[in-house]
């Protein structure tokens, strides 16, 4: 079915007509509640009184908009970002100053200002639509059971519920006209409904939401701390590879060549050096050493893989080989990306890469670089059965964290069936 037919039957057709009703007496009572605050403290300046009337406004101002936030959420899907929680100075006429001062609460009452007209608008292009729409399709059904009766001009009684100037909608031919003109409005009422509630859409971030410097401020704050949450479960993990591994048989070597020593330094007659022992201590110590050697390697690739000494291509082309999944690699890398751009590149890619192996059934997947303006974006698509996402406690939400504190992004799109891709981009700075 067309969508201009289906449209009076869709979920969201219903939910932006409902809220065009429900948003006027919350925007009727965010108005008049603000107009009237507002204006006591503005009249009241002179006295002090004022001040904390006018602080009490905004800070209402900006805890009714989280109503309209939260409303819009639920109902039209609009996903605004919270705001930072208030945090106002010390004292009371620090409380009052920040109050006085918050940006959101004036903005908040901005937008209680436009939304008692535009909400008078949502409510009557949603009910003149869908009243008079639905009353003319069942037009002939209603003049068929009551019976309206009107006296024209002339003096002639019309069974007649509905005219326009001189002509009566009594006869079956207008009937049906008038029928049909109800079935076009209500084909026509959800565009209408979408295009007023369009402009709310449009407010509630502009309004509602954070400022770009305040998001910019909590973006940093929330990279920041995951940088640091990251730092400390990655000294975390090297301390309890090096205490449990490395360290473990170092301790061991140390044991087995100390026993060999003695083995070794037995001058009693009574008690001949066993040879045999102590080349037994030694090669077990050996074998520790080598044990610890690898241990030591294998940590020290996880904090910087040494093969990206030679550059990221060469280091891709080096997973690509270990992969299980056969994987074809594309660079296309003018400018060197700095070292810790190239090692989060590096990183995504192998967790992505292990995705595809262990997760995704499939049978070939490639690789993509491209350095260009300043920007590094890393591809990674495979044929495999799709529905990959960023949930809890996925590995995709790890890199979803990691590449936020260099200010990159991650994109995925699968969709159920296939193909996967993941696109990483990461901004370069020098």
């Amino acid at each position: 079915m067309h969508p201009f037919l289906k449209a009076p039957f869709t979920r969201r057709t219903w939910a932006e007509t409902g809220y065009a009703i429900l948003t006027l007496p919350l925007a009727l009572i965010g108005f008049g509640v603000t107009f009237v605050f507002t204006a006591f403290g503005v009249a009241l300046t002179i006295t002090l009184i004022g001040l904390p009337i006018l602080a009490l406004t905004v800070m209402g101002a900006r805890a009714w908009g989280g109503l309209h936030r939260g409303l819009a959420r639920a109902m039209l899907g609009v996903e605004t970002p919270p705001l930072r929680k208030f945090r106002p100075k010390r004292g009371p006429l620090g409380l009052l100053g920040s109050s006085l001062g918050n940006a959101e609460g004036w903005r908040a009452i901005a937008y209680h200002v436009i939304k008692f007209p535009l909400g008078v608008v949502m409510a009557i292009v949603t009910g003149a639509f869908w009243s008079y729409g639905l009353i003319m399709v069942v037009y002939p059904l209603l003049v068929a059971v009551f019976d309206p009766t009107v006296t024209d001009s002339h003096g002639v009684v019309r069974h007649s519920g509905m005219q326009m100037g001189d002509v009566y909608f009594d006869t079956w031919p207008l009937k049906l006209a008038a029928s049909a003109s109800g079935i076009l409005l209500v084909l026509l009422a959800p565009w209408a409904v979408r295009a007023v509630v369009y402009l709310d859409r449009l407010l509630i971030p502009a309004l509602l939401g954070p400022t770009k410097s305040a998001q910019r401020v909590a973006d940093l704050e929330e990279t920041r701390a995951i940088a640091v949450d990251d730092s400390a479960a990655t000294l975390r993990r090297i301390e309890r590879d090096l205490h449990d591994g490395a360290q473990a048989r170092l301790v061991a070597l140390a044991m087995n060549l100390s026993m060999a020593k003695e083995k070794l330094d037995a001058e009693d007659v009574e008690r001949p050096m066993d040879v045999d022992r102590a080349r037994t201590l030694v090669d077990s110590a050996l074998g520790n050493a080598r044990e610890a050697i690898v241990e030591l390697r294998d940590l020290a690739r996880g904090i910087h893989p040494p093969v990206l000494d030679q550059g990221l291509d060469a280091a891709l082309a080096t997973l690509a080989a270990c992969s299980a999944v056969p994987v074809e690699v594309h660079t296309d890398i003018d400018v060197r990306p700095p070292a810790t751009i190239e090692t989060i590149a590096y990183f995504c890619a192998a967790e992505l890469l292990t995705n595809v192996a262990h997760h995704s059934g499939a049978t070939s997947a490639a690789v993509d670089v491209l350095v260009r303006d300043g920007r590094l974006r890393l591809s990674v698509t495979d044929n495999g059965r799709g529905g990959a996402n960023a949930g809890k406690g996925s590995g995709l939400t790890g890199l979803v964290e990691r590449v936020r504190t260099v200010d990159g992004v991650l994109r995925i799109v699968s969709p159920l069936g296939g193909p996967t891709e993941v696109t990483v981009e990461l901004p370069i700075r020098g």
